[in-house]
């Protein structure tokens, strides 16, 4: 299973990678054409998710921790996961919790599901 996870993992950091670079193609080459993104400002598909780095990298630094794996079946698995990043241009940096759904295909994965999870500090009961 570890070999899944990090396997996975790469995957998910060729997707914060494309948002640093701001480079579109990386971003949609990463997703599922039926791709949904699941945030705090609403919906997204795969051309709203790769259109955000249009202009230019929208992240200027990350880190992924705390990873977890749930396999979904022998073609999908859930990567779930604690994201630190700074935006470019802001001075704080922001943590999320991340959900990711990747599907197998030929021989290499796409990511046809994210739910980002905003970092509120409160902690569960």
């Amino acid at each position: 299973m570890r070999e899944l996870l990090d396997e996975l993992l790469a995957c998910e950091t060729r997707v914060w990678e494309a948002l640093v670079a701001g480079d579109c193609e990386a971003d949609a080459a990463a997703l599922a054409v039926d791709f949904l993104g699941v945030y705090p400002d609403g919906f997204a598909g795969r051309d709203a998710h790769s259109g955000q780095v249009s202009q230019g990298p929208t992240v200027a630094r990350y880190r992924l921790s705390e990873a977890r794996l749930l396999p979904l079946g022998p073609d999908h698995a859930l990567l779930a996961y604690r994201a630190t990043y700074l935006r470019v241009g802001r001075a704080a940096e922001e943590e999320m919790f991340v959900s990711s759904i990747w599907r197998r295909e030929g021989a290499g994965w796409v990511n046809v599901f994210s739910q980002d999870t905003p970092a509120t500090g409160i902690p569960v009961p």
